[in-house]
């Protein structure tokens, strides 16, 4: 345990049931820190480290990449969202 520890979590958050408040956070983690995140609310890549801040705006600076981004809320979220749901739903 004397490396290094560099991890990436997507997490998909709502509260309703209609999906309509769906957020998708994308966190980019260097020895426990979150050192980059794109939020879908926000709509693009913010940097907490200096090398975070490099980054995001390198990412940011890429359409592609932040159209692909946005699009994890629909792709991502929403569709794995609806799956849970009517599983649950299919149970009672």
């Amino acid at each position: 345990a004397n490396g290094y520890y560099y991890s990436v979590w997507a997490k998909c958050i709502h509260s309703s049931h209609d999906l309509s408040d769906m957020v998708y956070i994308d966190n980019y983690i260097f020895n426990k820190d979150v050192h980059i995140q794109f939020n879908s609310t926000v709509g693009e890549y913010v940097g907490y480290t200096e090398h975070g801040v490099y980054n995001a705006r390198n990412w940011n600076s890429d359409p592609n990449l932040l159209q692909q981004e946005r699009a994890e809320v629909e792709r991502y979220c929403k569709h794995n969202a609806e799956i849970r749901q009517s599983a649950i739903a299919d149970k009672s």
